[in-house]
């Protein structure tokens, strides 16, 4: 007897579980509020004009072509039933006999209004692009701003120094280096400072000493203003400021310092812990609450080895997905589940040409070899031959002219909307079916 699988969510986890389900008797449903997959570790190249949006997005109906097993479903999902086992759309609802809920994290700005309002997040291909334009329209306003307007539009802020803070103000300096002098000879851009502020005392806090050490050493070389230990409290739009009293004036603050659990309404709040992420067992099943599944970043699984979860990264939520794929062809053989066993194969980030560290379990390394290893393990995580061959070739471009073709203003056919959010007035009442920046 066939099955009602429905997955929430089309990013590594939700995919890879449609992917791997096999010729099991499920009939899988994946919705999603898009129709595409998004490679989030390759937004900050969207948003610096180093890949098109395309290159790192793959349509979900492409990827099932042929597949009549699974039906991709663009909806926004409002609520989940529990009792009922059934999930509530905008536009239908789907009954379930087994729930697997992987819709990721959003940017968490814990709690503060203002830096929700005016803040730049990058969790989206949506964002990403929204970013870029906000990047590349500061040096178009540059070129007719009057002084006190100046520093505002020459200071772009990054709060957070995970891997997507690094990597973005490494691209960020590179672009200040090579590319916009060229764009722009008639400006000035000395005075473009990258500023990366961080709460903890490291960049790169979740890796080793070394990582740490030399990721700083890097930013520091290409001329960001690394601050540690510093704290983002409060910003209108023109003006960050910080814990202390510290002021910076910009018009571009990027907000990568927090994430939170992205779940449905439905779901007992005994099931959900810190950070707002579903607590599962040990084979992903949601605590409590009967053929509901939890994958990715959204689940909460305590072992030994991770006794505060795992780390939400693709690489967990990838192997979680093919484990769960795995137990669920035995549920209908009856025989034994697998509980999901995590060994790290380790963390890397890139910080600019030459410059990336990647920690292995047993060792780690930094510079030119782990800048060639970086690229070719990320291109190998892309799910196209098409989107490998197009990235490997704008990065090929890149690596040996020192520059990019892809510094498009793409606007919103909307000119209120445009103006007003390019202003940094804050985000006005969004009209139906214009992408937003967050």
């Amino acid at each position: 007897m066939t099955k009602r699988l429905v997955i929430l969510g089309g990013g590594f986890a939700g995919l890879q579980l449609a992917r791997h389900i096999g010729k099991a008797p499920y009939e899988v449903t994946l919705i999603d509020q898009n129709n595409f997959h998004q490679f989030q570790p390759l937004f900050y190249q969207v948003a610096t004009g180093r890949l098109e949006p395309s290159a790192i997005s793959f349509p979900l109906r492409k990827v099932f072509q042929g597949n009549k097993q699974v039906h991709v479903r663009v909806s926004e999902v409002l609520a989940v039933d529990v009792a009922g086992q059934k999930v509530i759309t905008n536009d239908s609802e789907y009954p379930y006999d087994t729930l697997v809920i992987a819709t990721g994290c959003r940017t968490n700005f814990f709690g503060n209004e203002n830096m929700a309002r005016y803040a730049w997040p990058m969790k989206s291909t949506n964002e990403a692009i929204a970013l870029r334009n906000r990047i590349l329209q500061n040096f178009e306003d540059s070129l007719t701003a009057t002084e006190a307007e100046q520093a505002e539009l020459m200071n772009i802020v990054i709060a957070g120094a995970g891997p997507t803070g690094v990597e973005l103000a490494g691209s960020l300096a590179e672009m200040k280096k090579h590319i916009l002098p060229k764009d722009y000879p008639d400006m000035d851009f000395s005075r473009l400072t990258v500023y990366l502020v961080e709460g903890g005392p490291n960049t790169l806090q979740a890796m080793s000493e070394e990582s740490r050490r030399k990721s700083r050493r890097y930013l520091e070389e290409m001329g960001v203003q690394v601050m540690t230990d510093t704290i983002a409290t409060d910003y209108d739009g023109h003006v960050l400021t910080l814990k202390g009293g510290q002021q910076i004036p910009t018009r571009t603050l990027v907000w990568s310092a927090g994430i939170s659990g992205n779940v449905p309404t439905g779901l007992p709040q005994d099931s959900l812990v810190r950070g707002n992420r579903i607590k599962t067992d040990a084979y992903n099943k949601v605590v409590g609450i009967d053929n509901v599944y939890a994958l990715g970043d959204i689940a909460y699984m305590e072992t030994e080895a991770f006794p505060k979860g795992h780390p939400q990264v693709a690489n967990v939520a990838i192997n979680q997905a093919k484990n769960l794929a795995a137990n669920l062809k035995r549920m209908v053989k009856g025989a034994p589940q697998r509980p999901f066993e995590y060994v790290s194969p380790g963390s890397m980030a890139t910080v600019g040409k030459h410059k990336a560290v990647v920690d292995l379990p047993r060792f780690s390394f930094q510079g030119r070899v782990a800048w060639f290893v970086w690229m070719f393990l990320h291109l190998m995580l892309i799910l196209s031959v098409r989107n490998k061959l197009l990235i490997f070739f704008n990065w090929a471009f890149s690596y040996f002219t020192n520059d990019t073709t892809l510094r498009l203003i793409l606007r919103p056919d909307n000119k209120e909307f445009l103006r007003t959010r390019m202003r940094g007035e804050g985000k006005p009442k969004n009209p139906a079916n214009l992408p937003t920046a967050g």
